[in-house]
């Protein structure tokens, strides 16, 4: 009947014969482990050590990967820290009942944080869709001034009569903050002079926008003259969304002179369904009336035809024409022309909600109070386990000595991965046990053993061999 010894594991053995006794780990002789994710020493071939300055870069190179571990433990603890680590635990709300109100401004902060995030995501949803245009009163200034010329000039401009156009405007009544330029509002500008006057190469002058055009707040053209002069502005709405004037038998139909293409689509879907055009069969074509067919040339299409058809029957819109007289006489140098166009802004609320999702301002702000609300949590905890430890200290010493004792014991066996009971095992009465002179008897046996195979293989030249106890 085998015999158990006292303190071990089930299942656990004696020694077999010939097994080495010695703490656990690689025998000797044998190569050390090496640590997963670590690289080899290099060795020299006359030394057993590594070369002195490839341990200078070995050590160097585990101190960068100390660092970058250090950093990603970092970085990853600051993701782990969620909503839950805020929340102090029942046993400390119990002994400070003023932290109720910590825990109602917990649960306001949860509810105010599910808002803005619903209210964020409502404003993505609401920038996708085009947003309606608001339409403004831009004021346009028109004035002129002349130089008459001077026989005593010394420069060649001061000695020839000239006139000075400029044209100038502001957006009435502007809630933005950022003020726009007044050529923002333009796609072009083209001032037409007397032809007579000036030439078939010299009379046009115009300004065109372009991806690297600079914004500016009104032009200046100055030409060479003594009498008055009659121009005509021509200014080019610049539409956003893109506007399109309709074909005029398109536009009686619709109603609609100069609109943007969804709204055109959307006036013929109208009409459509007005006249009830729409197949009751094949609710994919549109059965053309007499107004329809003189339009698109044909007695049946398809709805989805119809983008590709308005192409031709779209045109850019009529600009603003203003006529105008450059008076090069002096009791009208004083005079400034006015003109109101209406144009279409974007609406501010746009501006300010894009600014709202891309602001960053607060969140470093709250980022470093949360912080500092996981440090003062986790410092709480603290200290309720030392006040823990010391009244458990004050109430029975010696027991709580004892206790902590055995568990510092319990936790050095977890951590060395000892086999036995080392607290038993350092008393004197442990040996007297009636299984210690078996072991004692193994122990001497396998000694025994040893030397008379050791003696065997040194006379008869051969290596030791495992033989069974019985043999």
């Amino acid at each position: 009947m085998e015999r158990k010894r006292p303190g071990m594991p089930s299942g656990a053995r004696m020694p077999h014969q010939g097994a080495p006794m010695g703490p656990p780990g690689p025998p000797y002789g044998g190569s050390p482990a090496v640590r997963p994710g670590l690289p080899s020493p290099v060795m020299e071939p006359s030394r057993k050590r590594p070369a002195p300055s490839q341990q200078v870069q070995q050590q160097q190179q585990q101190q960068q990967q100390q660092q970058q571990q250090a950093v990603q433990n970092r970085a990853r603890n600051a993701k782990r820290r969620k909503m839950a680590d805020k929340i102090l635990p029942q046993r400390i709300r119990e002994l400070v009942p003023e932290s109720q109100a910590y825990m109602d401004l917990l649960a306001f902060e949860r509810k105010l944080d599910q808002t803005i995030m619903r209210k964020r995501v409502d404003i993505q949803e609401a920038l996708k869709r085009p947003m309606k245009q608001q339409k403004r009163k831009l004021r346009l200034y028109i004035s002129n001034t002349f130089n008459p010329a001077r026989p005593d000039a010394d420069d060649s401009d001061g000695s020839i009569a000239s006139w000075e156009l400029r044209v100038e405007g502001k957006l009435l009544d502007d809630p933005g903050k950022q003020k726009k330029k007044f050529s923002s509002f333009f796609k072009s500008l083209v001032i037409e002079l007397d032809k007579d006057l000036y030439g078939p190469d010299n009379h046009l002058v115009e300004w065109h926008r372009t991806p690297t055009t600079q914004e500016t707040d009104g032009f200046q053209v100055k030409r060479p003259g003594d009498v008055s002069v009659r121009c005509t502005l021509l200014l080019m709405l610049d539409y956003q969304p893109p506007q399109f004037k309709l074909d005029p038998r398109l536009a009686r139909l619709l109603g609609i002179h100069t609109q943007t293409r969804s709204c055109i689509i959307q006036a013929l879907w109208q009409y459509v369904k007005t006249n009830k055009l729409q197949d009751s069969h094949d609710k994919e074509y549109i059965n053309c009336d007499k107004y329809f067919q003189q339009i698109f040339d044909c007695p049946r299409l398809k709805f989805s035809e119809i983008p590709q058809r308005l192409t031709n029957l779209l045109l850019p819109p009529d600009p603003i024409v203003i006529n105008h007289v450059i008076s090069v006489d002096p009791n009208d140098q004083k005079k400034t022309a006015c003109y109101d166009i209406d144009v279409e802004v974007e609406d501010p609320l746009k501006s300010q909600m894009s600014s709202f999702l891309l602001s960053t301002a607060n969140q470093q702000e709250i980022a470093s109070l949360d912080n500092k609300i996981h440090e003062t949590i986790e410092s709480i905890n603290q200290l309720k386990i030392q006040r823990d430890f010391m009244l458990s200290f004050s109430r029975d010493p010696k027991g709580y000595i004892q206790d902590w004792l055995k568990s510092q014991s319990r936790d050095l066996k977890l951590m060395t991965d000892v086999v036995g009971n080392p607290e038993e095992e350092r008393r004197a009465a442990f040996y007297h046990e009636p299984w210690s002179q078996e072991a004692v008897s193994r122990y001497f046996y396998c000694k025994v053993r040893t030397q008379h195979l050791t003696v065997f293989c040194l006379l008869s030249d051969t290596s030791p061999v495992a033989l069974p106890l019985d043999a």
